[in-house]
């Protein structure tokens, strides 16, 4: 079984930055894609960005694209999401998932393991 922990969440000021980690449990990480997904109250959970088990591609919402960057460190089984220039509307419950494949995916269904979530909360 895998166990993914976010971390880094809290409360920011429009226009700042958090770095948001989860370490991940398990034996296959390096070879599977890792995502982020956010959900905020009352909505459904959107898909934020991933990353290729190398680490070698990318992918992101258009929400958040210059934004944000996904990462990993695949010797610490850790993936990162930097977030900058956080606006209102980055509040949501971010909740990370490891993939089926090494290939970057966009869709929930991508992916077989997901973290408890970390809260980003942006004030204006």
């Amino acid at each position: 079984q895998v166990q993914l922990v976010e971390s880094g969440g809290g409360l920011v000021q429009a226009g700042g930055s958090l770095r948001l980690s989860c370490a991940a449990s398990g034996r296959t990480f390096s070879s599977v894609a890792m995502g982020w997904f956010r959900q905020a109250p009352g909505t459904e959970r959107e898909f934020v960005a991933a990353i290729s088990g190398s680490g070698s591609s990318t992918y992101y919402a258009d929400s958040v694209k210059g934004r944000f960057t996904i990462s990993r460190d695949n010797a610490k089984n850790t993936v990162y999401l930097q977030t900058n220039s956080l606006k209102p509307e980055d509040t949501a419950v971010y909740y990370c998932a490891a993939g089926k494949s090494i290939r970057v995916v966009t869709t929930a269904s991508g992916y077989d393991y997901w973290g408890q979530g970390t809260q980003v909360t942006v004030s204006s």
